[in-house]
């Protein structure tokens, strides 16, 4: 298997998915739904928020401890948003990526960004198998930056 390849076949992380998924707001505005975003300011699911936000995405934060995240309503799950999120960009440890894309699945979300240093090669397979395009071991903010959209 080639690097960045799942076992589907299908590639992940190529440039015009990331390139799809970033969009360029106001232009190009994408909400961005953040599963195990934290209010704590030092954690990476914060602070690569905040600045997408700041770089005009709207963020929704999915974790179900939570009440409110950067000024807006959190939510307990993907199934309880009130939209269909243009990304769904984790921050969970590997063993809960499967159930993830299970419920990305179900909804007909169409893109899933895991976060860099997170990998879980099958449910990236079976994402792209479903029709889900995937970033995996990527962040977002480096990725944002690269494309040169700051």
């Amino acid at each position: 298997m080639a690097h960045g390849e799942s076992e589907g076949g299908e590639r992940m992380n190529e440039s015009e998915v990331i390139r799809a998924m970033l969009g360029h707001p106001p232009g190009e505005p994408r909400t961005i739904a953040v599963v195990g975003i934290s209010d704590n300011p030092s954690k990476p699911s914060h602070y690569v928020a905040a600045y997408m936000q700041q770089h005009g995405y709207r963020i929704v934060p999915v974790n179900p401890l939570m009440e409110s995240v950067l000024g807006e309503r959190a939510y307990g799950s993907l199934a309880e948003l009130p939209m269909k999120p243009d990304v769904v960009n984790v921050f969970r440890l590997p063993k809960f990526i499967p159930a993830l894309v299970d419920e990305m699945l179900r909804l007909g979300f169409e893109n899933i960004w895991v976060q860099q240093g997170i990998i879980h090669l099958e449910a990236a397979a079976r994402a792209e198998a479903g029709g889900v395009h995937v970033v995996m071991d990527r962040c977002i903010m480096v990725e944002h930056r690269y494309a040169g959209l700051s």
